[in-house]
């Protein structure tokens, strides 16, 4: 090789079984590319290295039974004062079974205290769990957020939701290693008594799609429902004439059908603002400010929340442990704002003088 500089552009092809690169505190999964000159005899060798991250993409619209929510029950039998027994009956539930950094996990917990002492505080945790596959399986648990609620008095039934952040986490699933194995569930427990379960649930990169998989109520879509009710309402023409008397015969033709009103033609043009009284249909915000419930549905992501008094998140979340009460807040009063959007005028106008009258029709397709 001669003096100077020289550039030698190498190419390798990633095998589509790689998986993800990973780093554990029992184990790692690093890729990175080491170039070297190959030096005579009895000369020293040169060579480097570097490091580079692969992402194999988890898609959760392909995971088997991922869809619809994931639920679990216990009862549990305790005793206190010595001689008395009771028994608490726990559900808890998640909206979803996969989920992606940054959406929200809707946990509801149902509590039936069927006893005459109080129950501890509930609580709810995004637990992690690793396994290293060796000749000794190790475990590595790891909780990620934990919130808590309240108590449940003697004899009542409560119901508690609450929501879990999901930060930035690697996915639940390796492809293509068999030795580490990344599970997520989401722990409930109440405190006094003792009573546990778990929610198990798939962390991926891309977030499930319910387009792809609606419920059976929207198959049956309208315009078969349209079809099924002109079939009811007219007849075909032989079935009419098998059930009912011929019609005689009329000298005056039959009138044209009347078009239909005005106002039914006008909601097939986008107007510029909506009417003085505008019927309130199903679906949609509210417009009066209110809420049914205290908490949000919605999947957002953390830095929705900001504007939250006393809770912000930042940009890049630092792993330093569990996240205390990473709930959302509750939504702002009278944070509806309407802002006026501009009115579509033609260019003349808009380029004139305001006390200019606006042209024409004809003027402006002229134009």
């Amino acid at each position: 090789m001669k003096q100077g500089e020289h550039t030698f552009p190498f190419k390798f092809l990633i095998p589509a079984s790689a998986p993800t690169s990973f780093e554990g505190n029992y184990g790692r999964i690093i890729y990175r590319v080491r170039a070297f000159i190959d030096t005579p005899r009895f000369s020293k060798d040169y060579s480097t290295e570097k490091y580079f991250y692969l992402l194999s993409l988890l898609n959760l619209n392909e995971v088997p039974d991922i869809w619809g929510p994931c639920s679990s029950a216990v009862t549990q039998q305790f005793t206190y004062m010595l001689m008395k027994t009771g028994t608490v009956v726990m559900k808890a539930q998640t909206d979803m079974k996969g989920y992606t950094p940054g959406q929200v996990i809707q946990v509801t917990v149902s509590i039936y205290n069927q006893s005459g002492k109080n129950t501890g505080n509930m609580g709810a945790s995004l637990m992690q769990r690793v396994t290293y596959e060796t000749k000794r399986p190790t475990y590595d648990l790891r909780m990620i957020a934990d919130v808590e609620g309240g108590v449940v008095k003697a004899g009542k039934e409560a119901e508690w939701k609450e929501q879990i952040i999901v930060p930035a986490l690697p996915q639940s699933s390796l492809a293509g290693c068999d030795l580490i194995k990344i599970e997520y569930y989401v722990k409930v427990c109440l405190k006094s008594p003792d009573v546990m379960l778990t929610l198990p649930i798939h962390i991926g990169n891309v977030s499930l799609d319910k387009k792809r998989h609606p419920s059976k109520k929207a198959h049956l879509s309208f315009s078969d429902c349209a079809e099924n009710t002109a079939a009811c309402v007219f007849p075909p023409d032989n079935a009419t004439s098998a059930t009912t008397p011929p019609l005689t015969s009329r000298s005056t033709p039959k009138p044209a059908p009347r078009s239909a009103p005005r106002s039914r033609m006008s909601s097939l043009i986008s107007p510029s603002a909506p009417p003085a009284d505008y019927p309130k249909e199903h679906g949609g915000s509210t417009t009066d400010g209110s809420f049914p419930s205290k908490r949000q549905s919605q999947l957002v992501s953390p830095s929705a929340f900001s504007y939250a008094p006393g809770l912000s998140f930042t940009q890049t979340q630092k792993d330093s442990g569990p996240v205390r009460q990473a709930s959302a807040p509750y939504p702002a009063d009278n944070s509806c704002s309407s802002i006026p959007a501009p009115h579509a005028m033609p260019q003349e106008y808009v380029s004139g003088y305001p006390q200019d009258a606006p042209p024409s029709y004809d003027e402006s397709c002229n134009a």
